[in-house]
């Protein structure tokens, strides 16, 4: 019995032994992670930032400048809204009131979401912990960081009434355009004061909190903007903040967006740009010290680009075709020339009765160029490289007939050519250039391969293809990106080479030392005589006459210019692609909401984009004549 009690008492004095060491090291801990910590309410001591700016290739055209001069007018709690503080706090720490500062529950939430996904998109930080980190620390993910913020949380939730964080937390968090705090938010997005913002314009400023450079409501993802808006109102009915009726209003709610103020020019390119920055860098890049982003934009022919888009689109409106896009890529660096993404950024829309983002015809702020539409026949020179690549040539010949594709998709296929007629037995390259339905199936299904065709589209640098597959993506039946079926195209005009997509050539810091330079190197993905092949057909202006006509947009005097139009069998697309050695270049026309033009061809449309600058364009350049087959 003795020697049990013994034990007893030896086993308690070992482990106060061990409470007390592990008390004297988080003493220390404390006292070593605390002894150069600023008072927490001290935010004021701001790092002021020198901002970023983006310049055309040159150096010498600053096209935006990134938080330059802070926007920020703090306000008294009590004049914020009531439904905008419980829509922060529903969707950014939903315990508020009721956590000493830390949220053990929503961090153990979010690894678990985290895992679940298998990325780190969740956090579980708190409101006081996002103030002290965005006052004091940088986003550096340290040990030695998370200490000192938790500890200066915990003694900033220990000091100040929750109300009190809360007023300081909504005064300065950033909702990008330079501005910081609600009161600057709401003035710069809504031209009014915070105090009267409606309930769908206090959702959209706590969905913008998340991501404020990506989620800008001026940049290319308003539409993930409008359904975080929609998650946070989801978020208030279940804390109980707001009723179903209340957030099916404010979700129906039209959200109009003032106008930039501050000076930008390409602006679909720039926030394309900004994307890049943001994917490869993250948000807090965009809040260093004074870089300078040069990047590939060509000045020049950006502002031609606009010009002429412009006014293609206002003489196609009569045909029902209320928007446009256009980029210019050079093939031999793949370095973005211009980039346009609507007839005009700052454009108001047309006064159609439609809700901006759901069901209008033309949206100026979206960026077309870098979204999915279809091709049309713009697709079908990757389906025949690909039979080129097995054998087959120019002067294969097919059969130009009626045809019964057999049940795809649930239905039978049998498609049409575009003036309805069949013309018998007919060469590839006369099916290439004329731009036949029924012989391009055919060559799809009997010479190239369906599996092998997707193949090369994907190697050329397509990346939006999806299965189930069928034959009718040989005549666009999938969608793409403009700039992934320029950027392809880009191949054919380097020989087979390709090099992705170029938007940034050069960042330096505020010394100019370079932190990031490009060095994309060719790769090739195409065979030589493959290639070749396809610039012959797509540049015999003569074999493709019979359908086109022998002045048609696709025919540029004086040059050797290959081109491919595509237009979708219910016309809610119009496109046209054409290169040469030097530059190639992809239009775009249609209608936001995908409604359908008048009958008219793309390579009248589109054609008229593309014929227009690329003339102009090539004026700039050496004459240059694509290399041919022994």
């Amino acid at each position: 019995m003795r020697k049990r009690k013994n034990k007893l008492l030896s086993l308690f004095k070992n482990l106060f032994i061990l409470v007390f060491c592990f008390f004297i090291l988080g003493l220390f801990l404390f006292f070593y992670y605390t002894k150069d910590l600023p008072r927490p309410e001290i935010f004021g001591e701001r790092e002021l930032y020198q901002s970023t700016k983006i310049y055309d290739r040159t150096g010498n055209v600053l096209l935006y400048e990134i938080y330059g001069e802070e926007k920020r007018t703090p306000v008294p709690l009590a004049t914020i809204p009531d439904f905008l503080k419980k829509a922060v706090i529903a969707v950014e720490d939903s315990n508020f009131y009721h956590h000493f500062g830390l949220d053990f529950r929503g961090i153990a939430r979010s690894i678990l979401m985290n895992f679940k996904i298998m990325k780190p998109v969740y956090g579980g930080s708190t409101i006081p912990q996002q103030l002290i980190r965005s006052t004091f620390f940088t986003n550096e993910k340290t040990a030695s960081r998370k200490i000192r913020e938790i500890i200066l949380t915990l003694e900033l939730d220990r000091r100040y009434s929750k109300d009190q964080i809360l007023e300081w937390y909504l005064n300065q968090v950033p909702f990008g355009s330079n501005s910081y705090g609600v009161e600057a938010a709401s003035q710069t997005y809504f031209k009014k004061p915070v105090s009267e913002i409606s309930l769908a314009q206090a959702a959209t400023l706590a969905a913008i909190i998340q991501s404020p450079t990506y989620l800008s409501p001026y940049g290319s993802h308003k539409d993930e903007l409008l359904a975080r808006k929609d998650y946070v109102l989801n978020r208030m009915i279940k804390e109980g903040y707001i009723s179903q009726d209340q957030a099916q209003e404010a979700k129906k709610e039209e959200l109009v967006f003032a106008k930039v103020l501050q000076p930008i020019k390409a602006p679909h390119f720039v926030f394309y740009v900004k994307d890049f920055l943001i994917e490869k860098y993250g948000e807090s890049f965009l809040r260093e010290k004074g870089f300078k982003v040069y990047t590939s934009l060509d000045w020049g022919m950006q502002k031609e680009a606009e010009t002429i888009v412009e006014e293609k689109v206002e003489l196609n409106k009569i045909y029902n075709a209320f928007n446009g896009a256009m980029v210019a890529i050079d093939p031999k660096t793949g370095q973005i020339l211009a980039m346009v993404g609507s007839k005009n950024w700052f454009a108001d829309p047309y006064p159609e009765n439609c809700t901006p983002g759901k069901d209008c015809l033309f949206e100026p702020q979206p960026n077309v160029t870098i979204r999915n539409r279809q091709p049309g026949s713009a697709f079908k020179p990757f389906v025949y490289a690909t039979a080129f690549g097995k054998g087959y040539d120019d002067k294969t010949i097919v059969v130009d007939e009626p045809t019964n594709f057999g049940v795809w998709g649930g239905k039978e296929y049998s498609p049409q050519n575009y003036d309805g007629l069949f013309r018998g037995p007919v060469t590839l390259r006369e099916a290439l250039a004329q731009s036949l339905n029924v012989p391009s199936v055919k060559v799809l299904l009997n010479l190239a391969g369906l599996e092998d065709s997707i193949k090369t589209a994907q190697n050329l640098g397509i990346t939006t293809l999806n299965p189930p597959f069928g034959p009718s993506i040989v005549l666009g039946g999938w969608e793409v990106k403009l700039l992934e079926m320029t950027s392809a195209y880009g191949v054919f005009a380097n020989d087979g080479l390709r090099i992705p997509s170029v938007s940034i050539l050069k960042i330096e810091d505020k010394d100019g030392n370079e932190i990031f330079k490009n060095e994309s190197s060719p790769k090739r993905v195409l065979e030589s005589k493959v290639v070749r092949l396809i610039n012959d057909i797509l540049s015999d202006n003569e074999a493709r006459t019979p359908i086109f006509g022998s002045r048609s947009n696709l025919y540029v005097e004086g040059y050797q210019v290959a081109a491919k139009t595509g237009t979708t069998q219910d016309y809610k697309d119009g496109w046209a692609i054409g290169y040469t050695p030097s530059i190639v270049v992809g239009a775009w026309v249609g209608n936001n909401n995908s409604k359908e033009m008048k009958q008219r061809p793309a390579v009248v449309l589109a054609g008229s984009i593309f014929n227009e600058f690329i003339r102009k364009a090539l004026a700039k350049y050496p004459k240059e004549s694509f290399l041919k087959n022994d």
